[in-house]
């Protein structure tokens, strides 16, 4: 039977993030979501490159995860809202630091 490589420390831990915040959305959908809550039309337009297809998909996983909140009042026609949840909450220090990476690199000078 082959041996499994040694995973390095700390593998896991970013194996375990990935699964909740992988793919090309989620991080973006997150960023529009830290100062205020958003309908699903707002988020939409905030990122018309989605699909609605992917949005709605991306957003039940955030739910699923305890990542984000889905409202829904009972009204006609329905109004859904989403927002972060308290344990949500705890990403934005890791999108604040995505934010400052992403400017140093598209500041930086190509070699």
């Amino acid at each position: 039977m082959a041996q499994m490589p040694e995973q390095t420390e700390g593998t896991q831990f970013v194996q375990a993030t990935l699964k909740i915040l992988g793919g090309k959305w989620k991080i973006l959908i997150l960023w529009h979501l830290k100062d205020e809550v958003r309908r699903f039309g707002e988020l939409k337009r905030l990122m018309p490159e989605i699909t609605e297809k992917m949005l709605i998909g991306q957003l039940k996983e955030l739910v699923r995860d305890g990542i984000v909140n889905r409202h829904v009042y009972s009204e006609v026609p329905p109004k859904v809202e989403y927002s972060f949840t308290d344990y949500g909450r705890t990403l934005e220090p890791v999108l604040q630091v995505l934010c400052k990476w992403g400017e140093a690199h598209l500041n930086r000078k190509n070699p």
